[in-house]
């Protein structure tokens, strides 16, 4: 095959050409699903039409309508449009059809509100070269347009659908299946990987029988696991939406201009958590068929899809919210409060830790810290927690926890907050001009944090042991040793790292329905 036989791939639906960088080849803006506009808005997704010649896939294609936010910056001359449903492939330039490489599927993060496939950070062009892996990176369905459950308003013969972005998440995987193969990857070795929001999409899809066969691999990295609801409650959400689009029905509804909905979407946002205290407004629901229960729940009991699981958390994953003042996660004693009350409510007779028994947890640390360990603990640790050692009666699993910051981060209290990971595992530590996290060092250290969180993941991905040149392999997590890969600026292996956390919050789970 020549150099530029290699540049064209020939999917399902139609030839694409793409570019390469000399190392590898990238194909962007490959349309996986027909626009979800006009009628189609609150719709499942259906597969994009075919095409005649070749396509050309040189630039990404749009992200999904959201407002403009600093911290997730899109990348140069992205636009922003509902026709939103395109995805992206880099493969090492070497490889061609049939060549079997294991494929990696990104699931951005963003709240379930911003974000982007384009966003430079994930590249991935280190990613794939170090580990010989083709790498699929998704756009999906936002906010009120991607997690809107509108099935309780809707009337007159009016059709819509649920859990919409879990939908484009499923039928990018669908995508994958039927085309791996045309970019030299195999469609039996499918790692299906996401963070933050994509992390809870992640371990959502491991509680959605309909997943089955789609992946053979999962890793959730900072996965809100917990924050799914049942569809009473997301309902609720959905007529809230309506009403902040001035909109009496679905038609009225989709009339209205996707900034519209993004701009009531986004006071939608900020009210839910403000009135309901570690609630997340815009997330995946439990709507009993495709997603048949909670997802902790049927994880927790070793019900989920018995694929390998490699998961975990951030050390310091609240101090982001409170240090950009978000109102995700309840960080003060009175929210706090108010969101233990508020669950206690929801579970009548469940056996909830005290007060007392929940702080002993926390011995020694300030007072000013304590709601930010609790917010991180109820929010990702403990849900992470349990559901690896539900998973791990049923499949592999691999546990850890990111602890790696730089003296600039730990200087500004932010240490190893949420998303800190990404950099690392993306190869991607330049960071932009006010991007001050090696300003005091740690740039060297950061370079081998990065190599071997490359190699463990795509190891991974690889079949193989999650384990890295030079460092301490990581085994596999169970009921009795619990052993919990810290990953730091020399990675380490604790048994039962988060044994203070499990007597202080117990074994109930503890999660809004």
């Amino acid at each position: 095959m020549t150099a530029t036989e290699r540049l064209v791939a020939r999917t399902a639906a139609g030839l694409v050409g793409g570019r390469s960088d000399g190392a590898t080849t990238v194909w962007r803006g490959i349309r996986y699903a027909a626009p979800p506009i006009g009628a189609m808005r609150w719709r499942a997704p259906a597969p994009g039409a075919p095409w005649q010649g070749i396509a050309d896939a040189g630039a990404f294609g749009p992200a999904a309508p959201q407002n403009p936010n600093p911290a997730v910056p899109l990348g140069p001359d992205i636009q922003v449009s509902e026709d939103c449903l395109f995805l992206n492939v880099r493969a090492p330039s070497n490889v061609g059809p049939g060549d079997g490489l294991p494929v990696m599927v990104w699931v951005h993060g963003g709240a379930y509100t911003f974000g982007s496939a384009s966003q430079p950070l994930f590249d991935g062009r280190s990613l794939v070269e170090r580990g010989e892996v083709v790498l699929v990176t998704i756009n999906y369905r936002l906010g009120g347009l991607g997690f809107a459950e509108l099935g309780g308003v809707a009337a007159n013969g009016e059709r819509v659908d649920g859990d919409l972005a879990l939908r484009d998440v499923l039928l990018a995987l669908e995508w994958v299946q039927r085309n791996a193969r045309a970019f030299g990857g195999d469609p039996d070795r499918v790692t299906v990987f996401g963070e933050s929001a994509g992390g809870g999409l992640v371990t959502t899809l491991l509680a959605t029988p309909s997943a089955a066969g789609l992946f053979s691999r999962a890793i959730a990295q900072s996965s809100p696991v917990s924050s799914v609801y049942e569809l009473d409650r997301a309902q609720r959400v959905g007529a809230r939406l309506l009403s902040e689009l001035g909109a009496d029905d679905l038609t009225a509804a989709r009339a209205r201009s996707a900034e519209e909905v993004v701009e009531a979407s986004a006071r939608v946002y900020a009210a839910i958590p403000a009135e309901e205290p570690g609630v997340i407004p815009f997330a995946p629901a439990v709507d009993g068929e495709l997603v048949p229960e909670h997802p902790i729940a049927a994880l927790r009991a070793g019900r989920g899809l018995r694929v390998p699981l490699l998961i975990g958390t951030n050390r310091d994953e609240a101090t982001l919210f409170k240090y950009m003042k978000s109102p995700l996660m309840p960080i003060t004693e009175p929210t706090i409060t108010a969101m233990f009350r508020a669950m206690a409510a929801e579970h009548p007779g469940a056996e909830l830790p005290s007060r007392g028994q929940v702080l002993e947890a926390y011995e020694g640390v300030r007072h000013r810290a304590l709601g930010l360990g609790i917010a991180r603990d109820i929010g990702f640790r403990m849900p992470t927690v349990w559901a690896a050692e539900g998973h791990a009666a049923v499949a592999p699993v691999h546990l850890y926890r990111f602890d790696y910051t730089t003296p600039m981060l730990e200087l500004l209290g932010i240490g190893a907050t949420h998303a800190t990971e990404l950099p690392y595992l993306w190869g991607e530590l330049g960071g932009g001009r006010k991007d001050p996290t090696f300003l005091l060092g740690g740039r060297r250290h950061g370079r081998e944090v990065s190599r071997r969180m490359q190699e463990r993941w795509t190891n991974f991905a690889h079949g193989r042991a999650p384990d890295a040149d030079g460092a301490p392999s990581w085994p596999g997590y169970d009921g009795s040793t619990r052993a919990t890969l810290v990953i730091d600026a020399e990675d380490r292996v604790e048994p039962d790292l988060d044994g203070e956390l499990r007597r202080g919050w117990g074994d109930e789970v503890l999660a809004f329905r």
